[in-house]
């Protein structure tokens, strides 16, 4: 497989965690009908790939290919008809949201790599992909975005993880596609391990304890 696809596949695969992640995550804390499901997953899932393309100066790739339309739907999809079966929605709400943070961190800063972006920005476009659709679901959801919020269990930190082995890689010898992989792994088991124990971002000094 060549390192197109392999791109490709990933970045797929962030879209459908995220899709899955928008749609139960509005179950959850919202009363959604079936156009309200379809719209956050859909949202969550885009939103973070466009923002991505769009400031790497490049038509989004979900308006140039209808397999990541497609594959945001059948998440949605997916968590729309499962939902009952779901009892407890916050464990695979938790985990989506970081395998989608994880592929779309990697997969920004690969992109941002390859379009000649230095390595900082990279970085910052790799965190950007990442919580940009989280960001925007919160805010169709009417409530402060998890990458802003004192008790996120790190949500940005990990993504900047994940996309500084990715830059890394690349700035150190031939960058390889295997190292986004790694960078996921990194970025995802980051996010896991702060929600398993708690973990949050240092608050400013003197603020109220959280």
């Amino acid at each position: 497989m060549s390192t197109q696809n392999i791109i490709l596949v990933l970045d797929l695969m962030g879209v459908f965690a995220f899709a899955l992640d928008g749609a139960l995550t509005g179950i959850r804390t919202a009363r959604v009908d079936l156009v309200g499901v379809m719209v956050l997953g859909v949202t969550t899932a885009l939103g973070g790939g466009i923002i991505r393309d769009l400031l790497l100066g490049q038509t989004p790739a979900t308006f140039q290919d209808w397999r990541y339309i497609i594959v945001a739907l059948v998440g949605a999809t997916l968590a729309f008809f499962l939902s009952s079966q779901l009892r407890h929605l916050a464990t695979p709400i938790q985990l989506f949201d970081a395998a989608g943070l994880s592929l779309f961190a990697v997969i920004g800063a690969t992109k941002a790599i390859e379009v000649g972006f230095g390595p900082l920005q990279a970085v910052l476009l790799g965190t950007i992909t990442g919580v940009g659709g989280g960001t925007i679901r919160d805010v169709l959801l009417n409530r402060i975005p998890v990458v802003l919020s004192a008790n996120s269990r790190l949500y940005a930190i990990p993504a900047l993880l994940g996309a500084g082995v990715v830059v890394l890689s690349d700035t150190v010898g031939p960058g390889s596609i295997w190292f986004a992989v790694v960078g996921a792994l990194v970025c995802f088991s980051v996010r896991v391990l702060s929600l398993r124990f708690r973990w949050n971002a240092p608050p400013p000094p003197g603020a109220t304890p959280v």
